[in-house]
């Protein structure tokens, strides 16, 4: 048994940060029911450049595994009628839509606690639904840019870039989520549920961490640092070596003193330059000079057999050496989920283990494909889309 098995939510969402949290929950059991207008459904299912021939897109495949289908507009009055049905028999409703949209849309605690008073709203929009900016569309690269979060990534000469993932969407679901999960456990007690809201833009800030506490209280501004160096200890950075990169991060003395013995430069430990952390990061720059010229000398992964075990290290790959590597695979990782037309579809694991075993995935939906299992013969007419980017 999954241990969220007996909990449905019904969401309203597309893109990334709500179907990345539905999908979480999915995977751990949960009954996660997608109401998806029937002009289109879901925006992702359309996005491209690699289809599916069932209509769908692998871009949707990604984040909407495990889930149901149900094609069904509320702004009509059939189809408002068979949501507030399955709002009965829900734990939660939840949306990632604009801040202004879920009290127009009735989605909010206030309009359906009549209806199920234990019911639990969440709410994933890009800027909050209690201020001036309610209203505004946003999406991940946005938040990096104005919390500051792309001035922290990248190179000192060049310009704020923005982290390669979609990082503040995948956080932002994973904090709406696990909001959702606490507020449906008091509601488990109490019998009363409520709404819980996170956005984008607050998620991204408070990834800024000790940077934003260093600033707040001592004026601290944190700067990009050369090759992804850590901003107070060294050495903690990429590092060439004979075919590629190599990433090591000595965070205390005991992995310094590891990696200049498994250089053969144990020299290093009484350089007077190099002998403790303070003066480390001081001189680091002479720092780099000196273990570059060392780790020029062998290829990456030799490297990586000599440090394994004795220092946090890693091999730099670009995204396809990744996936490719052998070691995602052998855990799971990486694993076969076949869709209609695709029986070899490969997507990522989930990250989330119990008792050490993955959840098990099924391809996603097609648009409406649970209506009759989950609403019998009730319909609703085909109209505009209702859902907008958060």
């Amino acid at each position: 048994m999954r241990p969220l098995e007996g909990v449905r939510i019904l969401t309203f969402e597309q893109f990334g940060a709500g179907p990345y949290a539905s999908m979480l929950l999915a995977d751990l059991g949960a009954d996660v029911i997608k109401i998806e207008n029937p002009a289109g459904g879901d925006a992702s299912r359309h996005v491209g450049p690699h289809m599916l021939a069932s209509g769908d897109s692998q871009y949707f495949q990604t984040w909407n595994m495990n889930k149901k289908s149900v094609a069904l507009d509320v702004k009509t009055a059939d189809g408002r009628a068979g949501f507030e049905r399955l709002v009965k028999t829900a734990d939660a409703v939840m949306n990632n839509l604009r801040g202004d949209q879920p009290e127009k849309l009735g989605l909010d605690y206030a309009s359906l606690k009549s209806i199920n008073p234990k019911i639990v709203c969440l709410h994933i929009s890009a800027y909050g639904r209690d201020n001036e900016r309610k209203s505004w569309p946003g999406y991940d690269f946005l938040m990096q840019a104005e919390t500051g979060v792309m001035g922290l990534t990248g190179e000192p000469d060049g310009p704020p870039t923005r982290v390669g993932a979609s990082m503040v969407d995948f956080m932002t679901g994973a904090t709406g989520a696990t909001g959702l999960l606490a507020c449906i456990l008091r509601a488990q007690r109490s019998g009363i549920g409520c709404d819980v809201d996170t956005c984008l833009f607050d998620v991204a800030m408070h990834q800024l961490s000790y940077s934003a506490v260093w600033y707040l209280n001592e004026r601290d501004a944190s700067r990009r640092q050369p090759r992804s160096a850590h901003l107070s200890v060294a050495p903690v950075q990429t590092f060439p070596t004979a075919d590629g990169w190599i990433f090591i991060m000595c965070m205390t003395d005991k992995f310094w003193t590891n990696l200049v013995n498994a250089l053969g430069r144990p020299d290093l430990k009484v350089e007077a330059r190099f002998a403790t952390p303070a003066l480390r990061r001081k001189n680091r720059d002479a720092l780099t000079d000196t273990l570059d010229a060392e780790l020029r000398k062998r290829p990456t992964q030799e490297w990586i057999e000599t440090f394994a075990g004795l220092l946090p290290v890693a091999p730099v790959y670009e995204m396809d050496e990744a996936l490719d590597a052998e070691f995602p695979r052998r855990t799971g990782m990486v694993c076969n989920v076949p869709t209609a037309d695709r029986p070899d579809f490969r997507v990522l694991g989930n990250p989330i283990k119990v008792n050490g075993a993955r959840a098990e995935q099924v391809a996603a939906p097609v648009l409406g494909a649970d209506n009759e299992a989950i609403l019998g013969n009730a319909t609703s007419a085909p109209a505009a889309s209702m859902q907008e980017s958060a």
